[in-house]
């Protein structure tokens, strides 16, 4: 396979000697990202030698490499090797930080670049496959409820777990949190007296800034149980029982009819197979004059590869769907699509900032529960979220539908 990858490289100009000791992996994994990176310059630092790659004009990162298997391992298994090297303390970021080191790898492909082995390929088969049988609530509670304690590290207080909105570079977490509140509720065009249901409603940040300054009735329903017992609790310390409930359930559950429906960061967790009974329940909510909302990972191409690492150890079973895919669904329950944003721009300050508020927290937390290895995982996650959201195909999706497009209509957007 590495024989193959080099023959189908370019020739290059040598800028470096790799070095008589280099193994073929080595040298394999060096010409790889030296004809890949156009934009930056990357410094590994081994043991014996220091290896710079890249065309750009300064080095901006400086890694250093201890694991003897890395380069294998990357080349054999892309971002899963990469990722779980890391997690073993195989290599770190030296100078630079690990999310613009990982943005670097994005933004110039080398995932493209990289195939997998086919042994790779087999096992991420056989990992799919048990996250179908497990279900999407069994495998977003090996996420969601993974620990409060986890949470409290980076997320704001309200615990919203989505894309934030940015409205000026000096959005705090909380802010970047409510802007995305308000701009929901707008769009929805929210009004006193009027009923809401939140499918997927996590810890009820949404539903509670809808009460709280829309005078709604809110319902939402969540899988998490954590999740639920957060919610409600916060719900009781400010007073809003009555007007905000939260079940325990999902989309199948979820029962009555309402002025407004919203479903933020849901459909990115079911397979393709739930898609149907998901629309159908979103429609089945929605009154006929209703307004309904749905804010989704998503991506900006046809298709979108599933990264093994996140299947792994993040988000099982999760896709990220084109917005082609969404409009299919939404015009056969004939529900007519209003507005679509992508906000996918606004989750690089939301994750640089969950990322930031891990790193100065991430000593809080018991390494009974949580030990290096798994520190090392959330971090990986975290900076690969900052990396994606400028970097890669990835997309979140902000689509408003009406049943009754026949009615006067707003002529901007909020």
């Amino acid at each position: 396979m590495i024989e193959r990858l080099i023959d189908r490289l370019p020739r290059l100009v040598q800028k470096h000697e790799f070095g008589l000791d280099a193994s073929a992996d080595e040298t394999a994994f060096f010409r790889l990202l030296d004809a890949a990176i156009s934009d930056a310059r990357v410094s590994f630092v081994l043991p014996k030698r220091t290896v710079t790659v890249g065309g750009g004009s300064r080095s901006e990162v400086t890694v250093m490499v201890t694991d003897p298997s890395f380069f294998r391992r990357v080349l054999a298994e892309g971002n899963l090797g990469l990722a779980e090297s890391f997690m073993a303390d195989g290599w770190r970021v030296t100078e630079g930080s690990l999310e613009e080191f990982l943005r670097i790898l994005a933004s110039n492909r080398i995932d493209e670049k990289v195939k997998l082995e086919p042994r790779v390929l087999a096992r991420l088969a056989v990992l799919r496959a048990k996250q179908l049988i497990d279900g999407g609530r069994k495998n977003s509670q090996a996420h969601y409820d993974v620990g409060e304690d986890l949470y409290d590290t980076f997320l704001d207080s309200t615990r919203g777990y989505t894309c934030g909105y940015q409205r000026s570079e000096s959005d705090t977490i909380e802010e970047l949190q409510a802007n995305k509140y308000e701009r929901i509720c707008r769009k929805l065009g929210l009004r006193e007296g009027e009923t809401l249901f939140d499918i997927g409603c996590g810890y009820g940040g949404l539903m509670i800034h809808a009460a709280k300054n829309y005078g709604v009735v809110a319902r939402g329903i969540t899988n998490s149980n954590a999740h639920g017992e957060f919610a409600m609790r916060r719900i009781r310390e400010l007073g809003l029982e009555g007007r905000v409930t939260v079940e325990i359930g999902d989309y199948r559950t979820a029962r009555g009819q309402y002025d407004k429906v919203c479903s933020v960061g849901v459909l990115e967790h079911l397979y393709p197979h739930e898609h149907r009974s998901f629309f159908g329940t979103f429609d089945s909510l929605l009154k006929k004059d209703g307004y309904g909302l749905l804010h989704t990972i998503g991506c900006v191409t046809a298709t979108n590869d599933h990264d093994p690492f996140i299947q792994k150890y993040i988000f099982p079973g999760s896709t990220q769907n084109p917005i082609s895919h969404i409009a299919t669904w939404f015009e056969r329950k004939k529900l007519a699509i209003l507005d679509v944003e992508n906000i996918a721009r606004h989750y690089a300050p939301t994750s640089q900032q969950w990322l930031n508020r891990f790193r100065e927290g991430r000593h809080t937390l018991d390494p009974k529960r949580y030990d290096a290895s798994f520190l090392r995982m959330w971090e990986y996650y975290l900076a690969l979220c900052v990396a994606g959201a400028s970097a890669t195909d990835g997309a979140v999706w902000q689509v408003l539908v009406t049943k009754e497009y026949r009615r006067p209509l707003r002529m901007i957007r909020v």
